[in-house]
């Protein structure tokens, strides 16, 4: 079997007037979050923030290097895709902002729904805490 790389990348996408992109996952149904995935072998972070960028939305631009990083532990949902002993992620956090919102082409293998919500309100509905944590550091009130 081959195992998931515990490296990930979290694209945090939002516009000029503080609009976030939230996408609901396919699996676990009603786990929202920003773009995310993980490193292919070899694979530096920018490349595959790029890649899945354009993989779970088709937008492409230029992203912002944030300095922000994560570790945290693997949730049950996901813990079969990685080997046996790994039990933490190492996340590195971009961001993208876009002039206005619009609506992106979702990959349906993973997503199911997309909203546009202010800065507060996609923060509360993220899943997870490390992309909470993320918008609310990159994402300023206009």
């Amino acid at each position: 079997m081959s195992y998931k790389r515990p490296e990930s990348i979290l694209v945090v996408i939002y516009t000029k007037d503080a609009l976030v992109l939230m996408l609901e996952r396919l699996q676990p149904r009603g786990f929202w979050q920003s773009v995310t995935g993980s490193l292919l072998e070899g694979e530096l972070a920018v490349d595959a923030a790029r890649r899945e960028l354009t993989e779970e939305t088709g937008l492409v631009g230029e992203l912002i290097e944030t300095n922000i990083e994560n570790t945290f532990p693997i949730i049950a949902e996901w813990r079969d895709r990685y080997a046996p002993e790994v039990l933490e992620n190492h996340e590195t956090v971009f961001a993208l902002q876009i002039e206005s919102a619009i609506e992106v082409r979702l990959n349906s293998d993973e997503h199911v729904a997309q909203c546009w919500l202010p800065r507060v309100q996609a923060a509360e509905k993220a899943s997870s805490w490390t992309n909470r944590d993320a918008i609310l550091a990159l994402v300023t009130e206009v």
